[in-house]
């Protein structure tokens, strides 16, 4: 029997190396793709098939899927689009150019792949494409407008796909997994240190007096609701095995949250809420 294909983005560690990892054991044919050859080194070691994927080079992506297609024939069952990082700051004090950035990684990366690999799903006549989205795509927090812009996007797109490939057997779906342990703060903070020049803000102020203490808080502390990653493989199982998959899988009881929140409430009323967060 033919092992049914995954090729899973942003694996070096956190949701995609779990995910990986599991699916491998499941007896998956796991692509485990990396933003940098050291990770994929690593990975092969611990037995995955691993090999560049970066979001930000349009080639590696090509590459990528195309050394899928030579080991499986032609083929692929799924695609996990999971890498993405965060600029935290203040929408007034992220460039042009750090928006570049993140879009690069969390959005258009994303498409690129998907563009690709849909006429290999349309020529087999099924396939699951799974979108790691976020909380903050169902709703925007203070600080995180990057993020938020690129998650939101990716919601939008995603739900278009979804309308757009009805009944050619390609399902396309979202995770929203909310805060789960990873090292995306500890990544964050390398990208708030590469693009943010708080210390010429016109708002310094803030930043000494609230800011810098919220974006490089690292604590030992897990925030609330707070899952492993093996709660976002669970919900990826169930995306692509079942025979009718959800649309829409919540992790984390602040996702269920929220999306009843903005779903109830008006818009003063969220804003009061998600305005002292």
């Amino acid at each position: 029997m033919t092992k049914r294909s995954i090729l899973i983005t942003g694996c070096s560690s956190g949701i995609g190396y779990d995910a990986a990892h599991r699916l491998h054991q499941r007896g998956w044919q796991v692509f485990a793709t990396c933003r940098t050859q050291e990770d994929c080194d690593r990975l092969q070691s611990e037995g995955l098939n691993s090999f560049r994927l970066d979001y930000d080079d349009a080639a590696s992506i090509t590459t990528a899927l195309q050394t899928c297609l030579t080991q499986t024939g032609g083929t692929l069952d799924a695609v996990f689009n999971n890498g993405a990082f965060a600029i935290p700051a203040p929408v007034e004090d992220i460039s042009r150019d750090a928006l570049r950035h993140i879009f690069e990684a969390n959005f258009f990366g994303h498409f690129d792949l998907i563009r690709q690999v849909i006429p290999v799903m349309r020529k087999q006549g099924h396939g699951r494409i799974v979108n790691c989205s976020s909380v903050l795509g169902l709703a925007a927090m203070r600080y995180r407008g990057a993020y938020n812009a690129t998650k939101f996007a990716l919601e939008g797109m995603t739900d278009t796909l979804r309308l757009e490939l009805r009944g050619s057997g390609i399902h396309t779906i979202l995770i929203e997994p909310g805060p789960i342990r990873t090292d995306f703060r500890k990544n964050a903070i390398k990208q708030f240190e590469r693009w943010i020049d708080w210390e010429n803000s016109k708002i310094r102020d803030q930043y000494e007096t609230e800011l810098l203490d919220k974006l490089k808080k690292t604590g030992s502390k897990p925030d609330r609701g707070e899952l492993g990653p093996e709660a976002v493989t669970e919900k990826l199982i169930h995306a692509i095995e079942s025979t009718r998959p959800k649309p829409r899988y919540f992790v984390t009881w602040p996702t269920y949250m929220a999306d009843m929140l903005r779903r109830l409430l008006p818009t003063r009323a969220l804003d009061g809420i998600f305005g002292r967060m």
